[in-house]
């Protein structure tokens, strides 16, 4: 597993706010799952870490930042 968080700059969207906004981990055959800080604590699965940024990355404006 790796662990990761998202790292946002600027709040394109109004709602996750800036900072650290959610937590993840990447599973040994490629699924995340994030776990999302804020007012709407979720969970949410995705096949690969590059849909994540695809969706979440709002063109470099949240970066996702290794821990491990």
């Amino acid at each position: 597993m790796k662990r990761f968080h998202l790292q946002r700059d600027e709040d394109v969207s109004g709602v996750s706010g800036t900072g650290m906004v959610a937590e993840g981990v990447v599973f040994h055959d490629g699924q995340v799952v994030l776990s999302w800080f804020g007012q709407y604590h979720t969970l949410e699965i995705s096949p690969t870490i590059e849909q994540v940024e695809t969706i979440h990355g709002h063109g470099g404006l949240t970066r996702i930042v290794w821990e491990d």
